[in-house]
């Protein structure tokens, strides 16, 4: 029995491993090196730029006060200089402080405001409304993503509703709007590969869209702390050409029908998709 031991732990240990590996081949890819993930949205560059633009002001700002304080060390040092005390409260003081503080919010936050905007209204908040956009119903729960599409027949709660659990599939440079719920507590909807996130939310329906680029297998991740078991709440997305895609929902419908049972009030959790759709 104790030689049986080592065996068992070895055999776990290379079951793992196999496990392992056979997610890397199959599942989301792997990002390469440092950086942010890889963007493979048609605005996730608007986001990137922003970020870049807060790292560089923020360095410029950092390197003008460590240069402030170095000369301030050397020139005012111990022998070379007499401390001379002061509240601050001065008028040339508080107008001086008043004009580079000011001066620095408008340079700093006043170009980030002014971008974001410029980028929400463009883009993020520009939902699209062609026929060829893809709809989904995104249901959150402790700890998974239950996602419906309308099948073939274009309505919602039909029995050709099309419902997958961690597992979102959509077609290849085409748009897609997604709607949020959830049924117990807040979750936040991330992925990291488009830039864009937002929360599901009990009672409240918000929604986001994007355009996927490339084909590929992506993370979903839950950007907001659910409970316990936060860390489980993975799904994958999944970018497919259009003839694919439009495979894989007809296959998927037509499954759903012959699976359908009209008894079962808990497998038609979704809404109508004109139900009032907040922020």
């Amino acid at each position: 029995m104790k030689r049986l031991i080592p065996l068992a732990a070895f055999g776990a240990v290379m079951t793992g491993a196999a496990a392992a590996f056979a997610e890397r081949l199959t599942g989301p890819q792997r990002e390469a090196g440092l950086g942010l993930p890889r963007d493979v949205s048609l605005d996730g560059y608007r986001i990137d730029s922003l970020l870049m633009s807060t790292a560089v002001l923020t360095t410029i700002l950092f390197v003008i006060m460590i240069v402030w304080l170095v000369w301030a060390l050397v020139v005012h040092r111990d022998g070379k200089h007499k401390a001379e005390y002061d509240t601050g409260d001065g008028k040339k003081h508080v107008t001086t402080a008043v004009m580079i503080s000011s001066a620095v919010f408008l340079i700093v936050d006043g170009n980030l405001f002014l971008n974001a905007m410029v980028d929400m209204s463009e883009a993020f908040w520009n939902f699209p409304t062609s026929d060829e956009t893809v709809k989904i119903e995104i249901n959150a729960q402790q700890w998974a993503w239950r996602a419906r599409y309308s099948g073939t027949d274009g309505e919602w709660n039909t029995a050709d509703d099309v419902v997958t659990l961690n597992d979102v599939r959509v077609p290849e440079k085409t748009p897609v709007v997604l709607q949020l719920a959830s049924v117990d507590v807040i979750h936040s909807f991330f992925l990291p590969n488009l830039r864009v996130k937002t929360d599901a939310m009990p009672g409240v329906i918000n929604r986001l869209w994007f355009q996927a680029q490339e084909t590929g297998q992506f993370e979903i991740a839950c950007a907001q702390h659910c409970g316990v078991h936060h860390y489980k709440m993975r799904g994958v997305l999944t970018v497919l050409s259009d003839e694919d895609y439009a495979d894989w929902l007809r296959r998927m419908s037509a499954e759903a029908t012959r699976a359908y049972d009209p008894n079962d009030e808990d497998a038609r959790w979704g809404w109508e998709w004109d139900r009032e759709e907040a922020n």
